[in-house]
């Protein structure tokens, strides 16, 4: 079965977007990532939510604009949504079942990983027990508000192990398996 990774890159405060879904604080950390380039390499497939998918591009005017991790993947993208766009996108499958999108997702990625984009898929996987790694590029910035990496209300306590820890001149890169 598919490896299920969220990854993002979060302020060092914990957040993943400003307010209203702010993107563009990013835009300037974004740069070469050796560690960060070999993940994206191994997605097989996308499971994304709603926001995320119709939410800011840090990529906002370029022409890497609208596309995942700017141009630097391609594939299949399932988009969890009770909201589908009424014009179909090209290789975006939209689903408005959490378990058939996670069945849809794992079933695209093949041999590779599910990326999880997204605070709220994220949050969901992790309840139900379904999220085995977490990638997060931390940048070096505090927004102080925004939509936070993790937000569950209550709590929720997730031990994690590091996998890896590297650095690079914009982000620290910190991989993590869910322990289990």
């Amino acid at each position: 079965m598919a490896v299920m990774l969220y990854s993002a890159t979060m302020s060092l405060d914990g957040f993943l977007a400003g307010p209203d879904g702010d993107m563009s604080w990013l835009t300037p950390h974004l740069g070469p990532n050796p560690p960060v380039e070999e993940i994206v390499g191994r997605i097989g497939s996308l499971l994304v939510g709603g926001r995320t998918f119709r939410g800011d591009d840090p990529h906002r005017g370029t022409e890497r604009e609208g596309q995942a991790f700017g141009g630097g993947w391609s594939g299949p993208q399932i988009v969890l949504t009770r909201q589908p766009p009424t014009l179909p996108a090209p290789g975006v499958t939209f689903v408005d079942d959490f378990a058939t999108a996670v069945r849809a997702a794992q079933d695209a990625a093949g041999g590779g990983y599910v990326n999880v984009m997204g605070a709220s898929v994220a949050r969901q996987c992790l309840q139900a027990g379904l999220l085995d790694e977490v990638l997060v590029c931390i940048a070096p910035v505090l927004l102080g508000d925004g939509v936070r990496l993790l937000e569950v209300a209550g709590g929720l306590h997730v031990e994690l192990e590091r996998i890896s820890l590297t650095e690079v001149p914009h982000a620290t890169n910190l991989l993590l398996r869910v322990r289990r």
